[in-house]
């Protein structure tokens, strides 16, 4: 199947080894992009993993699969990269009734022991 990140490769060339822990993100994109498939999939655990550390009490694995099962999330679209650690992007997505959506974010991650963590991100639009 192609990768849900919508990168055009295949999800087990691209994705699939990024949640399946056997390689890590080496960008902020890249784990954007795997976040997103992880949504898509759904793949909760892969979510909280790559949450950082330090804003894990804020989110729990439950609660992130749940949001992957009851959205179909159909496109990632990359608006921009504005720093190494920044990506903004548009998640386009079916929720629970039926209703198009599109979540707009700013996104920041960073980097502990050389792996990629998503840290918080600001609404936009």
């Amino acid at each position: 199947m192609t990768c849900p990140c919508c990168s055009g490769k295949p999800y087990d060339n691209c994705c699939q080894p990024y949640h399946k822990k056997e390689k890590f993100p080496t960008s902020a994109e890249a784990l954007m992009r795997s976040r997103f498939s992880a949504f898509a999939i759904p793949n909760g655990e892969y979510l909280w993993e790559t949450t950082s550390p330090g804003k894990r009490k804020f989110h729990n694995k439950k609660s992130l699969q749940e949001w992957g099962e009851i959205n179909d999330w159909t496109k990632l679209e990359i608006v921009d990269i504005p720093s190494m650690n920044k990506v903004e992007f548009k998640a386009f997505y079916t929720d629970e009734d039926g209703n198009p959506q599109v979540h707009h974010e700013l996104s920041t991650f960073k980097t502990i022991q050389n792996r990629w963590y998503y840290v918080s991100g600001i609404f936009l639009d």
